[in-house]
């Protein structure tokens, strides 16, 4: 197995993942959510995101050949799912709203997925895949879900040493970024679908 290690595969692997992920421009999201009264476990968090990756890596096509599904429509609801996140950011919203029976754990939706493990980076990893050895893919993924770890577990004191003033202007900073990478996600992939149909 470790024969089948290739430094560039790995570091390029990674890097994707860290970008298309996005964990550090997330932290505006996190502290939103905990402002809102939500709970985010950080060993919960990374787990769930390790076997979200994991499970789409191994069985990802194959699932949503079960239902009809694409890549391309699968990405497109995640874009969605992800510009009404980055519209609330913006605009200082609420359209997910709280439901007396929504749990108050948001450990698994929306913070492991889809904002870690959402569709651009399920996609992507699908991506990776057909590219890279294996091996390295996996060693990629699991240094990201470390760095999610590392994120959620220091979000409190990251948003304490900020302050509330930045921690606002960044989280309309990040919402606007998110906005764009929803927007381009939801294009790419209607390009995708027009040119099969």
């Amino acid at each position: 197995m470790f024969e089948k290690f290739n430094l560039q595969e790995f570091i390029s692997a990674f890097v994707v993942l860290f970008a298309i992920m996005d964990v550090v421009g997330s932290i505006p999201i996190f502290v939103r959510l905990r402002s809102c009264g939500k709970t985010i476990n950080p060993e919960k968090g990374a787990l769930a995101s390790l076997f979200i990756f994991l499970g789409f890596l191994y069985l990802g096509e194959a699932l949503l050949d079960l239902f009809g599904i694409d890549i391309s429509s699968f990405a497109i609801a995640g874009s969605l799912i992800i510009f009404v996140m980055a519209s609330e950011m913006i605009l200082d919203i609420e359209i997910f709203k709280t439901a007396p029976n929504t749990p108050n754990d948001a450990t698994i939706v929306p913070v492991a997925f889809p904002l870690i493990a959402g569709a651009g980076a399920l996609t992507t990893l699908l991506s990776i895949r057909s590219q890279y050895a294996f091996f390295n893919v996996m060693l990629a993924i699991l240094c990201n879900v470390i760095i999610v770890y590392i994120v959620l577990r220091l979000t409190d004191k990251i948003s304490k040493f900020l302050g509330a003033g930045t921690i606002y202007v960044l989280q309309k900073i990040f919402g606007i970024i998110l906005l764009a990478i929803s927007v381009k996600l939801f294009i790419t992939n209607i390009a995708i679908l027009i040119g099969h149909n």
